[in-house]
């Protein structure tokens, strides 16, 4: 009678046991890849370089809409010193100038902006294969967005996990 009883609590223990480990797996984790982005190694980096380039490309813009008040108030000073025609000609020429530099500027926000996006799509390339082996690995069913989360238990969150991960096999983007 013992036995039968000994025999029955390992039972009920191992399947308390296997249902714990079971619901653990079908619960959904979720990863926040706004910090993936901003923290991993290589997310940091690109987000350097953009900042960078943003501000060098700044700061060449400043320069030449400075260079182009300058010849405005040089003009102005000069009004009277040469020809109504002369005038005309020199203040269409210094509007070219602005609309240019308008353009130029605009081409370059857009085209940081590209790189920003080319550098968000290539991490995400990166991380989707890294994600999908720790699933395997870990016997995970579902990931979530950490924003698609209302409230979760912090042990189902696998960021700094896949963070690290990432770390490892990717140390920077190509955004030459």
């Amino acid at each position: 009678n013992m036995k039968i009883y000994k025999s029955l609590l390992v039972i009920i223990l191992f399947v308390f046991l296997n249902l714990e480990v079971r619901a653990d797996q079908t619960q959904p984790h979720f990863i926040d890849f706004k910090k993936v982005l901003n923290q991993s190694t290589a997310g940091k980096k690109a987000q350097d370089f953009l900042k960078n380039k943003l501000e060098s490309e700044m700061k060449k813009f400043k320069k030449q809409e400075e260079g182009i008040r300058k010849e405005e108030k040089e003009l102005i000073a000069k009004k009277k010193l040469i020809t109504q025609e002369e005038y005309k000609k020199k203040v269409e020429n210094l509007r070219k100038k602005v609309s240019e530099l308008q353009k130029n500027r605009q081409a370059s926000l857009s085209n940081v902006g590209k790189l920003r996006a080319k550098a968000k799509q290539e991490l995400l390339q990166k991380l989707n294969p890294i994600i999908k082996k720790y699933m395997s690995d870990n016997k995970i069913r579902i990931v979530l967005d950490r924003e698609a989360v209302l409230l979760g238990d912090s042990s189902l969150d696998i960021t700094s996990k896949i963070i690290e991960i990432l770390n490892k096999e990717l140390k920077s983007l190509n955004l030459k």
